[in-house]
């Protein structure tokens, strides 16, 4: 059987919004993560970007289960001796929300060019605004 593989000018890219208020992170970031690689779509290609666009909105809302908004850290690091810095994800939620959610996402995707290309498609906004109501989105249950 040969891998069907979708024309670029015939990929159907759909808009949709989706409300983490009161969602756990973790299973919002996997389903998000799915959507923008395209596995939902019976012509989903490992290989080709036909995702679609998610608008993610109230992500100052979205819950951690357990102690994990103290105990879960994330760290990054400068590239000279001594130069790891450290956040919990209660810093990360306070100083920047859509972080958090961008952060959890891009760790499920492919770590290449696709990767990043479907990254890309993620929009977050910390409030209940977005300025994507032209392309007329639809909601999406999580």
């Amino acid at each position: 059987m040969k891998t069907f593989y979708t024309p670029v000018n015939e990929i159907d890219r759909k808009w949709y919004v989706v409300d983490a208020d009161g969602k756990v992170l973790g299973r919002l970031a996997s389903e998000i993560a799915r959507r923008l690689r395209g596995k939902h779509k019976p012509t989903f290609c490992n290989f080709q970007d036909n995702g679609d666009f998610i608008v993610v909105v109230n992500a100052e809302k979205i819950n951690l289960t357990g102690k994990k908004l103290d105990d879960k850290k994330y760290y990054r690091h400068s590239g000279y001796m001594g130069g790891i810095k450290e956040r919990t994800a209660r810093d990360v939620l306070a100083k920047n929300p859509g972080e958090l959610i961008t952060m959890a996402v891009k760790g499920m995707l492919p770590k290449n060019k696709l990767g990043r290309k479907q990254l890309k498609k993620l929009k977050v906004y910390a409030g209940s605004a977005h300025p994507h109501q032209a392309q007329k989105p639809e909601q999406l249950d999580i």
